[in-house]
Parts: structure tokens; C-alpha cells; sequence
């Protein structure tokens, strides 16, 4: 189930996952050989799930088959698939239904008039990558390839809820909001209907209840007007209330949580309800060893229970949007999120990042993202993109791009990118808070190199006009090899990562340029050979868990600092 909660009581969902009929096409002739049209031969392969895991296909990348036999009661029928790495093609008996390019948002398809009965659904997937890629080939995380997440077909009656966005605006008291909804119906009738839609905030808040009327096949977006909803409980980190959201037809409904907050940025410091809030938190890949991409809601909770251990209130999802399950988790449990699409700069050249393809692709994901996550009270920054060349002007096209895009649809969110060059960066224009990836003692310099590198910095922010730009360190930390223990506190040993991170938190916490940080990372994750790095066993070994989740002396650095360590004012 994609979320925690059902999305639908009306309408009738069926979950497609489970076996599936698989084969890899290595020699690319699945198109030409009609496999669309079904084939006989191949494995059986649950979906969701990541190919790679399976025996011999570990470094298989290109395109691959799946397929599967359902039967239904017909009607109008749409096609939801939460996520395909990368690129996925679908075809329902063989006819063309489209397809959908980029590995972790979800898109669907309608059809209209599906005859009862059995039916086969095919999808294509392509997991290789070219000069236009998002990613690039070059990324320190391993790119896997698959149906990913979860697979369903929903059948469609009468006027349908397709999607929803609900906007607000807290008045001063926070107690009380403008509250306003753009909800997207379609008429999966093949007459004309008139209804009305109803919406209610649970059974002590009803909304509004508006008349509409749709073609035969009319897909329409429509913009309610603005209504007050008073004693407003707000959705805070210690006390993460939720609203049961309600949007019904007569014939389908739309059922969500959503929670009132409001993000802010002040005097460089970052403000959450109008209170002052330091960002302590990890960077998390949705990696597993036996699962990919795939994560079990299972593995979920446990890396939450993991993070609020930690002393964690926030994750950035690195660097990629996350499983709408685990965004559930977050909203119910009150964890900041920090979510971004998968632009991983070292892999951009500059002729790649002034490429208006690969500009456009990337305002494709932003804008799939923010229609997708938009209603997650946890999402309180949009990260546009990682260590591209900001220190060029070729950074300046997308990252102005991107950043007028998400202030101007976003919503109450901050907007950033991390820099791996805020010595040189000439992007930070674009950006709502400055957010740094610096790995003095482990790349370069040493540990004591970060209170030049803060020193100098602010000189720098001052000189550039930005003094009332929040700083977040959004990556910093060095590699560990669980189990390796010295006297010595050498690279890769468990003390010096615990040592080297230990120091890095104290100084963010007593400096008040620094309104929080992110370390790099949670836990390791299997990366990529494109990499060109002799990564030891095949892994970006900086997570301060390793890959099944297992502590590193850092892990306890960290909950020591994040927790119990007096937190010095920065007034």
C-alpha cells in the first residue's frame, strides 16, 4: 500500500503487486520482437522490487520486461504506478498507454471502456542512462532499475477526484486560516453529469459543498474560493496534529491528513509556528541491500525510530523524493523532511547543465514533486539540486529557473541547494537558506580546518549582502569501516568518524551562523561504479549506521550531541 492510510472508501482500488512475469532485453529488440503484445518466456519477479537483487543481475543495466495477467470487473480503469526506475512504458493488450520518464515520482494512466475480464499489463523499463539524463551516470548511490513501488488499478465512476491541493494562509494568531482547495476532477461517465463535491476537515469542520458539471471524458482543475476555518490546532514537531481531509462525489471520494504550520525564515534564523528551531538531522538514502529502492514500510519505521533515537527533528531525503509511506510516517510523528530531485552535480558538466532538455526535465520532476508531496505538512524545504558548478554561470539558468518555480508554487516551504563551493558560488541569489557540503577532515584539510572555513565564510556572506540568510551544513563527515576500532583514531576507523563528527556539531551549535546541520550519512549505502572511486567494498561507508542498519561509535557521537549536549543561546 502506497500510503499508511486508505486514499479511497468509494472507489474500488486494486492492488497490483505481487508476481509478475520478468526479462531483462539486453539487445534492446523487445519493441521490434512485439513482447508489448505479451510473451511466454522469462522469471517470475515480485514487484515492487529492484531487479539488481536478484542472482546474476547485480550490475544488469538497460531495459527490461514485465507483465501481468489481472482481471477486472471493466469500466474506466486507471492505471497508478508510484514509481519506475527509471524510464517505464505501459501498454494494457498491447495498446500504448504511455510513458513516464524519472525514477521516484509516481504518474498514472486513464482508459476508458475496459471490457470485464482478464487483461495484460506490460510495462517496459529502462534504467540506462544518456547525455540528458537526471540523474547522471556519474552518482554515489547505486542506480538501480525496476517497478520500485507500489502498482494498482482504480476504477473510475462518475465525476472522480483525480487529484487535490489545499492552500492556506495562517492569520497572525495562528489559530485561524484562510483555507482554500484547486482539486482536479475528471467525468468518467460517457455522459454529461452534474454533482456536487463536498469537503470537510473531519466531522466537526465542513468545508464547502460546490455544484459542478463536466463533459463526457472533461478532465477539470477547479479553484474553491477561500474559507475561514478557526481554532486551528497546528501541526507541530512535539505535538504533530493532523486533519482527516474529506473530498466526495456522489459516485468517488479522495481521503488524506493534513496539518497547519508555518515555515519562516527571520533575522537568518529559521522559525517553525513563529518559534526559532535548529535543524538537527541526517541525510538518508532509501537504500537496502535486499531491497533497493524497494524499502518495506517495515525498514521505514525502523530508520524513523532510528532518527528520533538520534535526537533527529529532521531528514533530508538524499537526493531523491522518498516513499509517500514514509512521508506519512513523518507527518504522523512530527519529523521536518527536506525533499529534492535526484540532480547530483558532479556528474554535470556545464555544457549539461545549460541544456534546455535537461533544464526542462528537471522543472518536470520539481513540478511532480511539489504536485505529489505538496500536502505533506513535513515537507518544510525544496532542495533544487546538489553540488552543481554554482562557482559558474552555468549553474545560473537552472538554478534561477528552479528557484522562481518553487517560490512560486511551493508553497509555505524554504527553498535551497547544497554547495560544495561557498567559496566561489555565485547562485546563492537563488535560495531562501545557504546550505553547505564541506568534508574537512576526510577529503581535505583537517578537522580543525572547519573553524577557518566558518570564520571565513562569514566574511564571505557579509561581503555578498546575505547576512540574513540562514547557514545549514547540509553534508559533512568522513568514512568508517563498521568494526574497525584503533588506539590510534585513524581514517576509517570508528573513532576517528565519531571524533571528526563530534567536533563538527559542537561548533555548529555554539556558532550562531550555523542553524543547524545534516550529517553525511545515515547509513552506507551500496554506490556505483561510475563513480570512478575505490569505494572499500563497493560502498559509501559514511553512514553512521552500516547498511543493515548496525551502529558505528559516530551513531552514539551523534545522539550524544544531538541529545544531551546544553545547547549554547545564539542570541
Amino acid at each position: 500500500m502506497a500510503r499508511l492510510f486508505d486514499e479511497h472508501i468509494i472507489r474500488s482500488v486494486k492492488s497490483l503487486n505481487g508476481t509478475w512475469k520478468f526479462k531483462t532485453d539486453p539487445d534492446d529488440i523487445g519493441i521490434s520482437a512485439c513482447w508489448y503484445q505479451g510473451f511466454s518466456d522469462g522469471i517470475s519477479l515480485t514487484v515492487p522490487s529492484v531487479w539488481n537483487t536478484e542472482q546474476g543481475l547485480l550490475t544488469y543495466s538497460g531495459a527490461a520486461w514485465y507483465q501481468k495477467e489481472f482481471y477486472t470487473a471493466g469500466g474506466c480503469l486507471r492505471f497508478v504506478f508510484e514509481a519506475v526506475m527509471t524510464e517505464g512504458t505501459v501498454w494494457l493488450d498491447g495498446q500504448c498507454l504511455g510513458k513516464h520518464y524519472g525514477g521516484f515520482t509516481g504518474f498514472s494512466f486513464i482508459v476508458p471502456k475496459v471490457s470485464a475480464g482478464k487483461h495484460t499489463l506490460t510495462v517496459r523499463v529502462d534504467n540506462r542512462f544518456d547525455e540528458k539524463s537526471i540523474p547522471q551516470a556519474k552518482v554515489d548511490w547505486y542506480h538501480y532499475g525496476g517497478i520500485t513501488r507500489d502498482v494498482s488499478v482504480e476504477q473510475l465512476c462518475g465525476i472522480s477526484i483525480l487529484s487535490y491541493r489545499m492552500e492556506y494562509t495562517l492569520q497572525e494568531s495562528l489559530s485561524e486560516a484562510n483555507v482554500s482547495f484547486r482539486i482536479t476532477f475528471y467525468n468518467a461517465s460517457s455522459s454529461d453529469l452534474s454533482t456536487s463535491y463536498k469537503i470537510s476537515l473531519g466531522e466537526n469542520h465542513p468545508i464547502l459543498c460546490q455544484p459542478i458539471t463536466l463533459r463526457s471524458g472533461e478532465t477539470l482543475t477547479v479553484q474553491t474560493p477561500e474559507v475561514p476555518v478557526n481554532d486551528i490546532r497546528l501541526w507541530e514537531t512535539e505535538n504533530p496534529v493532523l486533519y482527516p481531509l474529506e473530498i466526495t462525489t456522489d459516485s468517488d471520494d479522495l481521503l488524506d491528513r493534513v496539518g497547519f504550520r508555518k515555515i519562516e525564515i527571520r533575522d537568518q534564523k529559521i522559525l517553525l509556528n513563529g518559534k526559532p528551531i535548529e535543524l538537527r538531522g541526517v541525510n538518508r538514502h532509501e537504500d537496502h541491500p535486499d531491497w533497493g529502492f524497494a524499502f518495506p514500510q517495515k525498514l521505514m519505521k525502523k530508520d524513523l525510530d532510528l532518527a528520533f533515537d538520534l535526537g533527529c527533528n529532521t531528514v533530508r531525503g538524499s537526493h531523491y523524493p522518498n516513499a509517500k509511506a514514509f512521508l506519512d510516517m513523518l507527518d504522523e510523528r512530527g519529523m521536518l523532511f527536506w525533499s529534492e530531485i535526484p540532480i547530483w552535480g558532479c556528474g554535470f558538466s556545464e555544457t549539461t547543465l545549460t541544456d534546455p532538455d535537461v533544464i526542462a526535465r528537471g522543472l518536470t520532476m520539481h513540478r511532480e514533486m511539489v504536485e505529489q508531496y505538496y500536502n505533506h505538512p513535513s515537507v518544510i524545504i525544496w532542495g533544487m539540486h546538489n553540488e552543481i558548478l554554482t562557482n559558474t554561470e552555468s549553474a545560473l539558468p537552472m538554478s534561477q529557473c528552479y528557484y522562481q518555480f518553487l517560490k512560486e508554487n511551493g508553497g509555505n516551504r524554504i527553498v535551497t541547494y547544497a554547495s560544495h563551493k561557498p567559496m566561489d558560488d555565485i547562485c546563492f541569489a537563488y535560495c531562501d537558506m545557504i546550505s553547505i557540503n564541506m568534508y574537512y577532515g576526510w577529503y581535505y584539510g583537517t578537522k580543525d580546518s572547519w573553524d577557518q572555513f566558518a570564520e571565513q565564510f562569514r566574511h564571505r556572506r557579509k561581503a555578498l549582502g546575505y547576512e540574513n540568510k540562514p547557514v545549514v551544513v547540509s553534508e559533512f563527515g568522513a568514512a568508517a569501516l563498521y568494526g574497525n576500532h584503533t588506539f590510534d583514531n585513524v581514517p576509517w576507523s570508528e573513532e576517528y568518524q565519531a571524533d571528526l563528527i563530534r567536533h563538527c556539531i559542537e561548533l555548529f551549535q555554539r556558532d550562531p551562523m550555523f542553524q543547524g546541520c545534516y550529517v553525511w550519512q545515515f547509513c552506507d549505502i551500496r554506490t556505483a561504479a561510475e563513480m570512478g572511486l575505490n569505494r572499500a567494498r563497493g560502498f559509501n561507508n559514511k553512514g553512521i549506521l552500516n547498511e543493515y542498519r548496525k551502529p558505528k561509535a559516530a551513531y552514539f557521537a551523534v545522539r550524544d550531541a544531538f541529545r544531551h549536549a546544553a545547547k549554547p543561546s545564539k542570541e
